[in-house]
């Protein structure tokens, strides 16, 4: 099952990130901290959006983003991250008009707070729907636009943009969000769901049981050949959601047992954590280094 699981996750990649395919994915490593971050684009439109990038990293991510000729909307973030300095106030100042985002769970600042439910909208806009619009009407529309969405579908006239869906996913920390592309073909799960594991819970008001539910509630209820982009990893690069629900040595446990197994990790402390947290907490709106 694990085989049939990878051959579609191949599959899948390529459809959604190959040459001619509508999404551009783009996934980078900073090594110190072993952080993943993604670059998704539309290849139309050229608006793009970076989850979870690294201070040491952010001038490498800009000049990605400018050699592919995107249009930089958000700097996205998983949660607030203990173990480096998130890259958001850097590009902030690196590609004038991009904006910081994290969950308001979170606690930090940024340019925009997200909440579950809600969607990050970018590319394949109908440029004439301004047009079409009555000038009074509270409908309006723009590239970029955050959560906006009826709850019946789509305002008549619109073409569904690329998006993703932010879905609460706390445990690691309260205000851990995982990213799903509006299509469910791929999740970029932060801290909550790594490969073969899970992000600890013994700092930052996390907790084990809260952890277990949100990863089997929002996560594995995704289409099993959906593909994981988890923020960090130190062996592999992408999983599927079937392959985590049976092969995951912690998430395949009950959860009385998964609470012992993370009550018991007696891990050292992230050694950033320190001034990462503080940093952090100002998520994008931190004064950048000169």
């Amino acid at each position: 099952m694990a085989g049939a699981a990878l051959r579609a996750a191949g599959r899948q990649l390529s459809q959604h990130s190959g040459a001619g395919a509508p999404i551009l994915l783009r996934q980078m490593f900073e090594p110190k901290s072993c952080t993943y971050t993604y670059l998704l684009g539309d290849r139309d439109s050229r608006e793009a959006i970076l989850i979870d990038p690294v201070l040491e990293t952010a001038p490498r991510d800009a000049q990605l983003v400018k050699e592919l000729g995107l249009r930089l909307l958000y700097a996205v973030n998983t949660h607030c991250h203990a173990d480096h300095i998130t890259g958001s106030g850097l590009l902030r100042s690196l590609l004038p008009g991009c904006q910081s985002v994290i969950s308001r769970l979170s606690g930090a600042q940024a340019d925009l707070h997200i909440e579950d439910g809600q969607s990050i909208h970018f590319g394949r806009f109908v440029s004439c729907m301004l047009r079409e619009l009555d000038a009074g009407s509270p409908r309006r529309w723009w590239p970029g636009l955050l959560g906006l969405k009826e709850r019946g579908g789509w305002w008549p006239g619109l073409q569904s943009p690329e998006a993703l869906e932010i879905r609460a996913s706390p445990g690691h920390t309260p205000g851990c969000v995982t990213f799903v592309l509006n299509d469910h073909s791929m999740a970029f799960t932060g801290d909550a769901l790594l490969i073969r594991g899970c992000g600890r819970t013994d700092f930052q008001q996390g907790c084990a049981k809260t952890l277990y539910h949100s990863v089997h509630e929002k996560i594995f209820t995704l289409p099993g050949d959906c593909l994981i982009y988890p923020a960090h990893d130190y062996r592999l690069t992408v999983s599927t959601v079937e392959e985590e629900r049976t092969l995951n040595p912690r998430l395949t446990l009950s959860c009385e047992e998964f609470v012992k197994v993370m009550d018991n990790l007696n891990l050292p402390k992230p050694k950033q954590i320190d001034f990462a947290v503080p940093a952090n907490m100002r998520c994008g709106v931190q004064t950048p280094p000169s």
